[in-house]
């Protein structure tokens, strides 16, 4: 039988210990605060953002809300993003993407001091994780990582094959499966032998951005999957990349979507913003 791994009990595990942090620090006169900033009225970012905002109020977080119109110009989110970089109370701060087509998403990321990049996205948070300096990491990778440690998974050892090569996902993925001494594969839409590879994955975590991509077929008896995407299948129902129904007989443990790695990306968010860099 396979272990269901559970990212809603775990998130709530990880909130509830920042919680006792804010207030350890609120209690030393020193209180977190994270600016999230939203242009437009994209309808999920909306949802994204009040959920972080709840996630702020649970942990004891200060949260200011720019929410900014479709039509704000480059310049203007710059200069907000300078403003924010200035002030000594803010010491996170989160642009919501996607932004509108004209504004440069890159632009504003790298304007957002490193310090002060709760995302970790900036190009120097990136570079210190890759050569093993401390700096923020990209919050649903480091949420996986907390999946397999607090479920009781080795990573030490073990072969990881990350399906998936973005900037957010797939890349930090394989650089923190490495920091815990994992032997990582990186495969993506032009790997050769893709099944091949992944039927060597003692931990496949699967980040393509297609429904259902990964059957049966792609796992080895006893891996450990975790599957990142999230995406509606045809009859409305949230569904990953990972085809649960076919892969699961294979596994020894495995995330469900939703309530996997979807309620882990904020609570790591949380845990940047209380614990710094």
């Amino acid at each position: 039988m396979y272990q269901i791994i559970d990212g809603k009990r775990i998130s709530q595990e990880i909130k509830d210990e920042l919680r006792e942090k804010a207030a350890a620090l609120k209690a030393q006169g020193v209180e977190r605060c994270l600016a999230v900033v939203q242009v437009g009225s994209d309808p999920a970012s909306g949802v994204y953002v009040n959920n972080k905002k709840k996630a702020c109020e649970y942990v004891g977080i200060r949260s200011l809300s720019y929410q900014l119109p479709e039509e704000t110009t480059q310049e203007e989110l710059l200069a907000l993003m300078r403003e924010l970089n200035g002030r000594e109370d803010v010491n996170g701060i989160l642009v919501q993407l996607p932004l509108p087509d004209h504004i440069d998403q890159d632009l504003v990321l790298t304007a957002i001091a490193p310090e002060k990049d709760v995302d970790g996205f900036h190009p120097v948070n990136v570079g210190n994780l890759s050569i093993g300096r401390p700096g923020y990491v990209s919050c649903t990778p480091a949420g996986v990582i907390q999946l397999l440690k607090r479920s009781g998974i080795e990573i030490e050892g073990k072969e990881c094959v990350v399906l998936g090569r973005s900037n957010i996902v797939g890349k930090p993925m394989a650089m923190l499966l490495l920091r815990e001494n994992g032997t990582v594969t990186v495969c993506h839409s032009r790997t050769k032998n893709l099944k091949e590879i992944t039927r060597r994955a003692d931990i496949l975590v699967v980040a393509v951005g297609k429904p259902q991509f990964v059957d049966g077929d792609f796992i080895k008896e006893g891996a450990v999957v975790i599957d990142v995407g999230i995406h509606r299948n045809q009859e409305g129902k949230l569904c990953g990349d990972v085809d649960f129904h076919s892969v699961a007989p294979h596994v020894s443990a495995i995330t469900p979507v939703p309530g996997g790695v979807g309620p882990m990306t904020i609570a790591m968010l949380m845990a940047n913003c209380v614990q710094g860099v």
